[in-house]
């Protein structure tokens, strides 16, 4: 090549445009830092940077380093004797990233600061200050941010590819064993020596999960979030969480639902999923790869990413936009906020956990977790509210007791999403001998809550939850209709709970009101008596239609009224005195129906009996799930009206064992009796 009338070789451009470039200290050396140390490499070779420095108290190996980088064992000694960099990039524990940014800034530097930004939020602040003081730029190391996915995932939503967001959710199982977290004295600290640490799941490992919701969900600052709800756990024995769901509410009102552990059974690719009324986009974004599922069928797209200490770069010569500014990640040091100021994380019982391996090697399994994490991200609920064995339990609003023993309890519903309809309902409910046969916010349809009370079409209101069947679509939609049962009066003693509530409109109004009575009964050591009575009336002056997806066209699926969700279950058999099965007596008006079955090793058996004088059709689901209800609405509308509220009954023989059709007969004569 020519330069100057001269030949000038390759190497020696090299060499000119090395010097030139910026100049780049690198601390921390190790762990994370070996990776930067590797993509330092690969950028010096095309001459973008120029690795001038290095520092850190365990210094590399010899013969890591050209010879010309100097070695430091602080960053301050760097900074005092050492060749003054353009760009510092900092990759060390997260207790020391505050104190070491604001010296790297107070020098001239551009920050590359691994993620989290700090271990505080006060800490945060300070580091804003800093930077808009020396009017210096700071990257921060979410490097999935970088991922051309993202924009892709703008471009989805704004041609609302999967409709309108329901949510999003953040799901990650990863595994780790003892070496893991007896790497460095800080792995799994809340706190080190009285400095804040808050090492964990959430705040760590799989913050890049937190950190890509955040983003797809326009949250970047500290004033785009709301709340944030935390319900953290540990297996391993750190002080830090290995196994927890957070709950994020955007300014915007979105909500998202984070859901991970390092004590799953087998490790799997961390993703972030966003919930659309006509499908679902799934962010993998290790790998970045974006899954869009939509009634067309799924559809996969691998996408590149940009380098973030490149962008960096970019930005200083250019002015590109940062991709991970210490701005931009102001959201998610609003979660590692309430993380580090909520109560520390509880210790998940050996009972629910399973160990494998030795030595370091070894690691804990939660049982089951999952199947909690799969529910957790579909109901947008923590591990509290779905009940997990090992989590802290949520105090019921009532509790319901036979000869001293808590047989079922009132859950006032407030934590259940807006889209499932929010209401009260029992649950557990258990028999004399302590099985469960009541389920909440179960997989297959997360609104499904306990026994109570709930209607799909109340003048066009959704007080089910879940989809909306409409006649005109002949199928069930998502909608924006959805209202929720709440509580303005509540009575109770050990054996009765008397209830009054309001079923309010999406838009406040108030539809119906109900007054509803649960009283519990002891029959005998091995069965109790479980009666519900409710009637519910018009708000205002005209009447109320109440509906069903029967009544809109749907056959054989007239739901809604009173309703039973059971957990699952295996050997069932369900009856009438006519027939058995679930075709038969599914729609029929029989005085009443028993479940038999085994849930999960112990048998029991319900007695349901309808009121006097019911005419109302059984709707019974084994098959698919297993439910029962008696239909309001089974195929027509029916009203309420001021003079002449609507009034149900129903009574729940709660068993033992299994009940022969001589035993049933006997318990339903002895029901119908005491009436």
């Amino acid at each position: 090549m020519m330069a100057n009338g001269k030949v000038q070789d390759s190497s020696a451009l090299l060499t000119e445009a090395v010097v030139s470039a910026p100049r780049i200290a690198l601390v921390g050396v190790h762990g994370y830092g070996a990776r930067h140390l590797a993509n330092l490499q690969r950028l010096q070779l095309d001459g973008k940077v120029q690795l001038v420095a290095v520092a850190d108290p365990n210094p590399p190996a010899p013969g890591a380093l050209d010879p010309s980088v100097e070695v430091f064992g602080t960053l301050d000694e760097l900074l005092a004797g050492g060749p003054a960099p353009d760009v510092v990039i900092i990759a060390t524990p997260i207790h020391t990233h505050a104190g070491l940014g604001i010296a790297a800034l107070s020098a001239g530097a551009d920050v590359y600061l691994e993620k989290p930004a700090t271990a505080s939020l006060e800490q945060y602040r300070q580091l804003l200050d800093a930077a808009t003081a020396a009017n210096r730029s700071v990257q921060i190391g979410f490097q999935s941010l970088g991922s051309h996915a993202l924009p892709a995932i703008t471009r989805l939503l704004q041609d609302r590819t999967i409709g309108r967001i329901r949510g999003i959710s953040a799901t990650g199982m990863w595994v780790r064993d003892r070496t893991y977290f007896g790497r460095s004295r800080w792995a799994g600290k809340r706190t080190l020596d009285g400095i804040d640490v808050v090492d964990g799941v959430t705040t760590n490992s799989l913050a890049h999960a937190v950190a890509t919701a955040l983003r797809i969900a326009g949250a970047q600052g500290t004033d785009d979030v709301a709340t944030v709800e935390t319900d953290l756990y540990h297996a391993h024995d750190i002080e830090g969480d290995d196994t927890s769901t957070i709950r994020v509410r955007t300014s915007q009102g979105g909500t998202i639902l984070c859901a991970f552990t390092l004590c799953a059974e087998s490790q799997s690719e961390p993703f972030v999923t966003l919930h659309g009324t006509e499908g679902d986009a799934v962010f993998y974004y290790t790998s970045d790869v974006l899954e869009v599922i939509t009634a067309a069928g799924v559809h996969q797209e691998t996408f590149e990413r940009t380098d973030l200490l490149e962008n960096l770069l970019d930005h200083r010569s250019s002015g590109v936009p940062l991709l991970s500014s210490l701005a931009g990640s102001g959201a998610f040091m609003r979660v590692l906020e309430a993380i580090r100021t909520a109560e520390p994380p509880a210790a998940i019982g050996s009972a629910n956990v399973t160990w494998t391996g030795e030595d370091g090697e070894a690691r804990p399994i939660v049982n089951g977790i999952e199947s909690l994490i799969r529910r957790a991200t579909k109901a947008q609920a923590t591990f509290s509210e779905l009940g997990a064995a090992w989590a802290r339990p949520i105090p019921p609003s009532a509790v319901l007791e036979v000869a001293g023993r808590a047989v079922a309890q009132r859950q006032a519903g407030d934590h259940v999403a807006p889209l499932s309809s929010p209401r009260p309902y029992l649950h557990p409910v258990t028999t004399p001998g302590g099985v469960v046969v009541t389920d909440h916010l179960p997989l297959d349809h997360v609104w499904h809550l306990g026994a109570g009370v709930a209607l799909q079409d109340i003048d066009g209101i959704n007080f089910w939850g879940g989809r909306t069947y409409l006649r005109e679509a002949q199928g069930y939609v998502w909608r924006e209709d959805h209202g929720s049962i709440r509580t303005a009066g509540l009575t109770r003693d050990a054996s009765t709970l008397e209830e009054q509530l309001e079923w309010v409109g999406p838009d406040g109004r108030v539809l119906l009101t109900e007054d509803r009575r649960w009283t519990a009964t002891g029959l005998s050591t091995t069965a109790w008596q479980l009666d519900l009575e409710f009637s519910l009336s018009p708000a205002g002056g005209r009447p109320v239609a109440l509906g069903s997806p029967g009544s809109n066209g749907r056959i054989q699926e007239g739901y809604g009224g009173f309703f039973w969700r059971l957990p699952a279950c295996s050997a069932v058999s369900v009856r009438t005195a006519h027939s058995s099965g679930e075709e038969s007596v599914h729609g029929s008006t029989a005085p009443w129906l028993a479940w038999t079955a085994d849930f999960e090793g112990r048998t029991a058996t319900l007695i349901f009996i309808a009121g006097p004088d019911a005419t109302d059709p059984w709707f019974v689901r084994h098959s698919g799930y297993p439910g029962v209800g008696l239909s309001l609405a089974w195929d027509s509308v029916v009203e309420t009206r001021a003079d002449m509220p609507l009034t149900r009954s129903v009574s729940v023989v709660v068993a033992d064992g299994s009940l022969d059709d001589s035993e049933v007969s006997a318990l339903v004569s002895a029901v119908e009796e005491a009436r």
